[in-house]
């Protein structure tokens, strides 16, 4: 069995050399992540920003661990510089030789000061753990407020510049805070957007959110939640001010067809008016809706909007627009609602002459002209429809006789009839 000593059995030389090489190339590795760390952009703006909040307190603790990762590496160093040392000291090292590098190499004899207490032992080896943990939440924390600060300002300065050529754009066609509420939402934009660019530059860890699962320094992504949100807002208010500007270069054409619609409308109703007269000089026991003027709240909302156009109101005038369209196209249609409803009863009356006159020229195309019943029928059908006033229900009736009586005589199946109907 080897000899030991408190640090377990004395290395061989060999062993000796191999360790020194591991630790060699461990400290060439450590140095160069650790002056890669010191020159990092992150650590150098956190270094030298006013920080605020979550990022402050964070902060505050990862430099500490910065200060203590150098001063752990240092110790490192020396303890590495020891070891090498006294293996450089003969070619064959002695017995006393490799105990104290045993000792060097494996024990917890190297002190780092400030670790929390005075000082705290390490082995070599610990010291590497150690070192790779401060490191690497170190750098976790720099990464992640590079990752914000290269991502976010930038996107919020594009967006702000594209807030101000809206908001010129808007102030042309008059749309103003106060005035228009698309002005009173570039307003709310453009506070959102000043405010958060300063919470980004003073605490951009407030925006980061850590990748799930992920243990690689700097795993996870800006949050870009109220950027995307207010991006939106402005994306809806430059498509309403444009909707403003189209206003504008089209007014004239749309109020021209305003005109013609509502023209249109009122001569509809005019019509329906007088179909109404004919009607009930025409027809009897008919019961006729009656048929209303024309509104005047759209002729004065007409003249408004022509109002607007003159003065160029257009944020005014493209919300009245787009309603007087709409108010316009509903006039039109109960107009020409109304004028069904009037001339419904003519309409039967119509229908009622063109179904007796074609089954006459049937029977009279078969050889029937002639007979009596079918002439008496037409007939009595014929005064009832082109009299005045007409009696619809009994002008239908006689036109149903005349219809079963010819259906009879030409052996095809009868008019069912209806509960109003009379046995021939």
């Amino acid at each position: 069995m080897g000899v030991t000593d408190p640090a377990g059995p004395v290395m061989d030389r060999d062993e000796v050399d191999r360790a020194l090489a591991r630790l060699g190339a461990e400290h060439e590795a450590i140095e160069t992540s650790l002056l890669a760390l010191q020159d990092h952009a992150g650590r150098r703006l956190l270094e030298g920003a006013a920080l605020t909040g979550v990022t402050q307190e964070r902060w505050a603790a990862a430099d500490a661990a910065i200060t203590l990762l150098w001063a752990c590496f240092d110790a490192y160093a020396a303890a590495l510089r020891s070891a090498r040392e006294i293996r450089s000291r003969r070619r064959w090292s002695s017995r006393d030789d490799l105990v104290e590098l045993t000792g060097l190499l494996r024990g917890e004899t190297v002190a780092v000061p400030g670790a929390g207490r005075l000082s705290e032992s390490y082995s070599l080896t610990a010291l590497v753990d150690r070192m790779n943990e401060l490191y690497a939440s170190s750098l976790d924390l720099v990464v992640a407020a590079d990752a914000v600060w290269s991502a976010l300002p930038a996107r919020i300065d594009l967006l702000a510049a594209e807030l101000q050529r809206t908001r010129r754009l808007a102030h042309s066609v008059g749309v103003r805070p106060g005035e228009h509420p698309a002005g009173d939402d570039l307003e709310h934009i453009t506070r959102t957007l000043t405010a958060l660019r300063e919470d980004v530059v003073s605490d951009p860890l407030a925006f980061w959110v850590p990748a799930e699962g992920s243990s690689a320094p700097g795993g996870g992504r800006p949050d870009t939640t109220v950027y995307d949100r207010e991006a939106r807002a402005l994306e809806d208010v430059r498509r309403e001010i444009e909707a403003v500007l189209t206003v504008r270069q089209d007014a004239e054409a749309r109020l021209i067809r305003l005109r013609d619609v509502l023209s249109r409308a009122d001569r509809t109703l005019a019509e329906a008016r007088t179909a109404r007269g004919e009607v009930l000089a025409k027809i009897a026991a008919t019961e006729v809706p009656v048929v209303s003027g024309p509104p005047t709240v759209l002729q004065e909302r007409l003249a408004a909007a022509a109002e607007y156009r003159r003065q160029a109101q257009w944020h005014r005038l493209s919300p009245l627009l787009e309603a007087l369209e709409q108010q316009a196209e509903d006039e039109l249609l109960r107009a020409r609602e109304s004028l069904t409803a009037v001339t419904a009863p003519l309409a039967v009356r119509a229908e009622l002459r063109g179904r007796l006159d074609a089954y006459k020229a049937k029977v009279a195309r078969l050889g029937y002209a002639e007979d009596t019943l079918l002439v008496e029928r037409y007939d009595t059908a014929r005064r009832m429809l082109w009299s005045a006033p007409c009696d619809l229900r009994v002008a239908e009736q006689a036109v149903l006789r005349y219809q079963r009586a010819a259906q009879e005589l030409l052996g095809t199946p009868r008019v069912p009839e209806d509960d109003r109907g009379e046995r021939s």
